[in-house]
């Protein structure tokens, strides 16, 4: 892989808040995307440039599909269901209510079409969690004692399972066991405490590299198997969120960012923010899974 190779563009001037969560819809060929402090889930579609969203009034941290015209999401302490046809939210769980400090982040579905999602917290309080919803409505609590529970994926062979804690500055590996959905032996796959910025949200390719956004970095950072950076590709924003690849062969990258925070002097440094990038690449992504239930 080579950064001279790849040209970047800015496919939809959204100027989102806190655009994150994209996902690429491969049987309608749109891209999901949400921007969470404006409670929005947005609907884009490459080919046309047209962009639709659904507010679903509560801070919307992730989304996937879950069937026909279906998403399961995360709002600040509820999964739901929303209706891509019709636009209703429909609650299907609370989850720590009882830490109002808490909301829920990143999630994404495994191959299995087990649901995996995280929450967050003040960085005073290491109290926040990663969840599994299975496909059989059971709720599981598979790690406590993170921040910011975030950029999580799993390797082409499901062996590995990867999960960030972004304000830690560490992308942590995990043994997986796709059949029970276990996971043991956390170690440091990324250590990012030398750098000033932090990782959040994050893909991975057919080849095994993960890609991950880097909040005040100005770049997404790919990773080879063995956790050693290998590209850089330079954003013209301050704030890039999370990516995934999408596309008809999975090969474009679609990188979110945000505008959240940042000063007038940073907005005018990087005038862009909270738009939505796209690279086409030379390397195929991973799929995004449905989740399953009925």
């Amino acid at each position: 892989m080579n950064e001279l190779q790849y040209t970047l563009h800015n496919v939809l001037e959204a100027r989102a808040r806190l655009g994150e969560g994209p996902i690429w819809d491969s049987t309608g060929k749109l891209l999901y995307w949400v921007d969470i402090y404006n409670h929005r889930v947005h609907q884009f579609n490459p080919t046309t440039g047209e962009n639709g969203f659904f507010d679903v009034g509560d801070v919307v941290g992730a989304i996937a599909t879950a069937g026909a015209d279906r998403l399961i999401m995360l709002l600040r302490h509820h999964l739901a269901f929303l209706n891509t046809q019709t636009g209703v939210v429909t609650p299907i769980l609370e989850i720590e209510a009882n830490l109002p400090d808490n909301r829920l982040n990143d999630g994404k579905c495994d191959p299995q079409g087990r649901f995996w999602f995280g929450s967050m917290c003040s960085i005073e309080k290491p109290q926040a969690s990663l969840y599994r919803y299975d496909t059989d409505g059971s709720l599981h609590l598979m790690e406590t004692g993170l921040t910011i529970s975030n950029g999580l994926g799993w390797s082409p062979d499901q062996k590995t399972f990867y999960l960030t804690d972004s304000p830690q500055q560490k992308i942590y590996a995990y043994d997986f066991d796709s059949v029970t959905g276990s996971i043991t032996n956390r170690r440091i796959f990324v250590d990012l405490t030398h750098e000033s910025f932090y990782p959040d949200g994050l893909t991975i390719d057919s080849e095994g590299h993960i890609w991950s956004a880097m909040w005040d970095g100005w770049c997404v950072i790919c990773f080879n198997p063995k956790g050693e950076e290998i590209l850089r590709i330079k954003l013209p924003v301050q704030l890039p969120t999370s990516c995934t690849f999408g596309g008809d062969n999975l090969q474009t990258l679609y990188i979110t960012t945000a505008s959240v925070g940042l000063s007038q002097a940073e907005i005018e440094k990087s005038f862009y923010s909270g738009d939505l990038f796209a690279l086409q690449t030379d390397v195929t992504g991973l799929p995004n899974y449905d989740f399953y239930k009925l």
